[in-house]
């Protein structure tokens, strides 16, 4: 089951938005939570398993904490005092603030996950040309760097069974990797080019404007997803008002 299956690619950036804009106005742990909660409830409903959102997830286990490390050190200081060296001042108020950051970090990126899956790179291209009317050019850009984003994974397993199959020993794992990247860097490039050459064989941007080979509209479903995200973001905000957990960015300092 995937209720976002059917709704416009644009549908699922404003709900983005939606969701997660309520989230920069305050610093606190409660409103977070109430967003990290929606999102993994909604994961089997957006047609994706727990399985691979954990696996996606994973990389934010180690990086929402080092968001969090300079607010722990450097955030403002109030309660009780740990420690106290310098510039750093680490207090329960600093360590509760590193703590909302740090949630906030899986807040805003853990819906990214979610609705960023399964989407259709000419779908989005129809949808940011016709329903945002973004220019031609940053469209057609987009949609491309999209697909060829796709291809990044066949490209690295094609140049570690070609290392191989010419007796290029995999020893030295920083040393591989690092040539692994400056063959997917020339690949890539070698790529780009081919397709701005074949782009402008075709005539891409000889005409001041074009058409679209299929039409974008948004339908009610995808209102109803756009309504919903947004009663989520205030509600989480309410939620953490009525708890008294609510702290304004502007508070902060």
């Amino acid at each position: 089951m995937n209720v976002l299956l059917p709704t416009n690619p644009v549908t699922r950036i404003g709900a983005l938005a939606l969701l997660t804009t309520p989230l920069m106005v305050t610093v606190d742990w409660l409103s977070a939570v109430v967003v990290i909660a929606f999102t993994v409830c909604m994961v089997p409903l957006c047609g994706m398993g727990y399985a691979t959102f954990v696996r996606r997830a994973l990389p934010l286990a180690l990086l929402a904490p080092i968001a969090g490390v300079p607010m722990a050190l450097y955030g403002q200081s109030g309660g009780q005092v740990h420690l106290d060296w310098g510039l750093i001042q680490v207090s329960d108020l600093s360590l509760s603030l590193a703590v909302a950051v740090a949630l906030r970090v899986f807040a805003i990126a853990l819906p990214v996950i979610v609705l960023a899956a399964n989407v259709d790179p000419t779908d989005l291209g129809d949808g940011l040309a016709q329903i945002l009317h973004l220019p031609e050019r940053f469209v057609i850009g987009t949609v491309a760097a999209l697909r060829m984003l796709s291809l990044l994974s066949d490209d690295l397993e094609a140049l570690r069974r070609s290392r191989r199959a010419r007796g290029i020993a995999d020893t030295g794992r920083i040393r591989y990797w690092f040539s692994l990247a400056f063959g997917l860097l020339v690949m890539s490039l070698r790529r780009a080019g081919k397709l701005s050459t074949a782009m402008e064989a075709r005539g891409f941007g000889r005409f001041a404007s074009r058409t679209w080979a299929r039409t974008s509209r948004l339908q009610r479903r995808d209102g109803v997803v756009l309504l919903v995200c947004l009663l989520v973001g205030l509600g989480a905000l309410a939620a953490a008002y009525a708890a008294g957990t609510l702290r304004p960015v502007w508070a902060v300092s």
